[in-house]
C-alpha cells in the first residue's frame, strides 16, 4: 500500500498542503492514508509522520513530494529511509524521482547516507578547530556567567562569612547552581 506523507511549514501554506496531497494521490497514494503536518522542517517532532510511519506495515511504500519532507537534514532524512528499509518498508520520492524499491535507487540512498556521515564528520571537525581558535584568542565557549567578577567576589564573601548558597543566590536572583560555578570561578581566579 502506498502512504502519503505531506508537510508544510506554516498554516498560510495551506495551498501547498492540498498541492502535495493531490500529487500524493495522482502518484497511487490510498487517499484514506495521508498524512500531513504544519511544522517547520527545524521541528524534531513531527506527529503526521510519526503516525504514518507506525501506521506501516512491511512491504508499503511511503510517498513524498520531495526529500526534504523526511528531515531536517540530510542526515536526519537518510537515517529515516534507512530505518524504513530495515522494516521493508519503501520510500518513494516524486521530486527527484526516487524509489527504494529499485536497486539503482538504493545505490543512490547508499552514496547519500555516506555523503551525509561524512558532512556530520566535517561539521563536528569545523566545530573542534572553531572552538580550538576561539580558545587560542582567549575567548570561552558557552553562555556569558549570570554574576559579573564583582558579584562572583561578593558571594564568595557572604558564603564565607556563613551566609548558605540558598540565601546568597535569592539574593542575586539566581540558581543555587549559579552562585557554585560564581564560586568555583572565584576560586580558580
Amino acid at each position: 500500500m502506498k502512504i502519503g506523507y505531506a508537510r508544510v511549514s506554516t498554516a498560510r501554506q495551506g495551498e501547498s498542503l492540498d498541492t502535495q496531497h493531490e500529487a500524493l494521490i495522482n502518484a497511487g497514494c490510498d487517499p484514506d492514508h495521508l498524512y500531513s503536518d504544519t511544522i517547520s522542517g527545524a521541528k524534531w517532532s513531527r506527529p503526521g509522520l510519526t503516525e504514518a510511519l507506525e501506521y506501516m506495515r512491511p512491504g508499503d511504500t511511503l510517498v513524498v513530494t520531495r526529500l526534504d519532507r523526511l528531515g531536517r537534514n540530510l542526515h536526519e532524512t537518510v537515517t529515516t529511509i534507512a530505518d524504513l528499509a530495515e522494516r521493508d518498508i519503501n520510500v518513494q520520492v516524486l521530486d527527484p524521482a526516487l524509489d527504494t524499491s529499485r536497486s539503482a535507487d538504493k545505490v543512490v540512498v547508499k552514496v547519500m547516507a555516506s555523503l551525509a556521515e561524512w558532512e556530520r564528520e566535517l561539521l563536528v571537525e569545523r566545530t573542534r578547530e572553531g572552538v580550538a581558535h576561539a580558545r587560542a584568542q582567549g575567548r570561552v565557549a558557552g553562555p556569558k556567567p549570570k554574576l559579573t567578577d564583582e558579584q562572583a567576589r561578593q558571594t564568595r564573601q557572604l558564603v564565607d562569612g556563613g551566609e548558605s548558597v540558598s540565601s546568597v543566590a535569592r539574593s542575586f536572583g539566581v540558581s543555587r547552581q549559579t552562585v557554585y560555578r560564581a564560586l568555583e570561578r572565584e576560586t580558580v581566579a
